[in-house]
């Protein structure tokens, strides 16, 4: 059986880390520390909110040279098989415009398993252990996707991605555009 490459062995220990040690918090996030000259260690986050994980994921964001992901960039990171896909994702600009693209697909995909109606806070407590993605991206993809709309309380449609509360709804819209028929 032929060695794995850096990347392949990067993404294999990341799922292992992931799955080993999701039972000890409900949010865990295991992230290796980006040395593109050799060594690596991991940075280990366990936290008991969705809100922790966002604030630890826009935290990656900053520090965008120092930590690195083998996977996916939208939803299900790790969710990939990293000896056929599956990317370096470093967390700069351009891995965030990546994941915009990702998320865009993505999100659709899991508000129609909530049954096409699903409350910002609960979407966003099924998704934070699974995305590496800024928080502002995610609410970004909300806004600007053809098939989804954000709902205020009162029943008032969101059109700016700065303004979404995890009281809002998400919920799929009772037209679909185009694009969602061609990519099945």
């Amino acid at each position: 059986e032929p060695l794995m490459s850096k990347k392949e062995w990067l993404g294999t220990i990341e799922q292992i880390v992931f799955k080993t040690f999701m039972g000890t918090a409900p949010f865990v996030s295991p992230f290796s520390i980006h040395n593109p000259d050799g060594w690596r260690y991991w940075l280990m986050h366990f936290a008991s909110s969705a809100r922790a994980r966002q604030v630890y994921n826009d935290t990656l964001h900053r520090n965008s040279t120092r930590q690195a992901h083998f996977g996916r960039s939208g939803l299900n990171m790790l969710s990939f098989n990293p000896e056929e896909e599956g990317s370096l994702y470093l967390f700069n600009l351009d891995g965030r415009k990546q994941a915009l693209e990702q998320l865009r697909n993505d999100i659709p995909s899991v508000i129609s398993g909530f049954g096409d109606v699903v409350r910002v806070g609960d979407f966003y407590h099924d998704i934070y252990n699974l995305t590496a993605s800024h928080s502002d991206d995610i609410k970004t993809a909300l806004i600007d996707s053809d098939d989804i709309e954000v709902l205020t309380p009162n029943g008032g449609e969101r059109r700016r991605a700065g303004t979404i509360t995890e009281d809002d709804t998400i919920r799929i819209r009772n037209q679909k555009s185009f694009h969602s028929l061609w990519k099945k």
